[in-house]
């Protein structure tokens, strides 16, 4: 899918009919064609000197992929990618005349926008990583240098000349904290990519595919088709690498050579600058067993892990945030369970079947800044998570239905500031349908 669209501002001639075909034909047809400097040539756009309203552009490009494998008999690989772009152009202008004849000139302009694309992070999912060190943190830190001695060779900088490196031993132009040796340095760390021969560029075409895999072939097995009416085993795989709020910078002019224009860090200026790099991973479940058995039992027990990584180049800090969940669920239905009641002086007996369902949780996630200049992690949230749902639901006729439900959670912080909380519900629910 893609969507793209234009505001053009100051336009003082009457629309009419179909817009008068003005300012072009393509235009009133949705043609992105450019139309300033034609429209101000025919003194279509107004040349108020306070006029300060801004020409704009849109655009947001979308690609879904999905796909379905069936590569053995009760084996399904679900595949998804997506890639999503979105940008705009905003742009202030200024309508001159001289003589009759009508000039568009151009103030600034500054582009915007945010994307996103699916990724593998698989490599390096279950690394060491808690809240004293990161092999993959470690790792980072150390591509830099490598990302910034290929991009100096890229650009004719001698990396062997003394004089051309800095204090810290890197290039140049191309420093530990330079957004254009940042970048690829993070992605080739946590995508376990060759850092001298992953893409320098921010941005990728090509989306990598994710998965769901179900595997229902157990019940094929002689002894499973005695004991059991269903046996599945599930595996979910999502990953995404997203760019926050890129913006033009406008401190780069592009009618300099790049290699002159220096920050006051010592670095090239980078002709876009990026807010944040985000990696988010999630194993949604690593591995999910669901079974009920003939005697009515049924089990669901999983694995959760997940983790983002969100890479500030304001201030160099990546906040990694992981967890883990550990899921087991029971249930049990006792078939045509009678009840003798007593109501309103009429003894009636009741038959229905009685379902019972508990659910016990584990959440652990823990949020850490890293610090890339110093040794300093901190972590600043997190908590342990543990809950037990239980649910009994019975019905007392063909639509009144009770359910008896209780639900306990209790959580502890892992920060100092913040006090253990203990949560618990429970009540009944009586729910009557009055269809058929």
């Amino acid at each position: 899918t893609e969507n793209n669209g234009k505001v053009l501002p100051g336009y003082t001639e009457s629309i009419g009919f179909i817009g008068t075909l003005r300012p072009s034909f393509g235009f009133v047809f949705g043609s992105q064609a450019d139309v300033r400097f034609e429209a101000a040539r025919r003194g279509w756009l107004t040349t108020f000197p306070e006029f300060n309203q801004q020409y704009l552009e849109r655009t947001n490009r979308i690609l879904n992929i999905t796909a379905n494998a069936l590569p053995i008999q009760d084996l399904t690989i679900d595949l998804v990618a997506d890639r999503q772009f979105s940008e705009s152009y905003a742009e202030n202008f200024r309508i001159n005349e001289n003589s009759g004849v009508f000039d568009y000139e151009v103030l600034v302009g500054n582009r915007f926008g945010d994307f996103s694309i699916s990724t593998v992070l698989i490599s390096t999912a279950f690394a060491k990583s808690d809240e004293v060190s990161s092999e993959t943190f470690e790792e980072f830190r150390a591509n830099r240098l490598r990302v910034a001695n290929r991009l100096a060779v890229q650009n004719g900088i001698d990396i062997n000349d003394p004089n051309q490196l800095d204090a810290d031993g890197f290039p140049r132009g191309y420093g530990k904290n330079n957004q254009a040796v940042l970048l690829p340095a993070f992605l080739a760390a946590y995508t376990g990519r060759d850092p001298d021969k992953i893409n320098t560029g921010a941005f990728r075409d090509v989306p990598i595919p994710n998965w769901t895999i179900k595997y229902t072939g157990f019940m094929r097995l002689k002894w499973f088709k005695k004991n059991f009416r269903r046996f599945s085993l599930t595996h979910g795989y999502r990953s995404s690498y997203s760019l926050n709020s890129f913006r033009t910078n406008l401190e780069f002019d592009p009618t300099l050579p790049p290699n002159s224009q220096i920050d006051q860090a010592g670095n090239f200026l980078n002709e876009t600058v990026f807010t944040n790099a985000t990696l988010v991973e999630q194993f949604n479940p690593l591995m999910r067993v669901d079974f009920e058995m003939k005697n009515s039992l049924s089990v669901q027990a999983e694995v959760k892990r997940d983790r983002a990584l969100s890479l500030s180049f304001d201030n160099n800090l990546l906040t990694e945030i992981t967890g883990k969940e550990y899921i087991i669920g029971l249930g049990y239905r006792v078939k045509d369970l009678r009840f003798r009641t007593n109501i309103g002086g009429k003894r009636t007996t009741l038959k229905g079947d009685l379902n019972l369902k508990a659910d016990l949780a584990l959440r652990d996630n823990i949020t850490v800044i890293r610090n890339l200049d110093i040794e300093n992690n901190q972590v600043t949230a997190g908590q342990n998570i543990w809950s037990l749902k239980f649910t009994a639901d019975y019905a007392l006729s063909k639509n009144l239905t009770t359910l008896f439900f209780y639900d306990h959670t209790f959580s502890e912080f892992a920060i100092s500031t913040a006090f253990p909380q203990t949560t618990i519900r429970s009540g009944f629910t009586l729910r009557y349908n009055f269809g058929n």
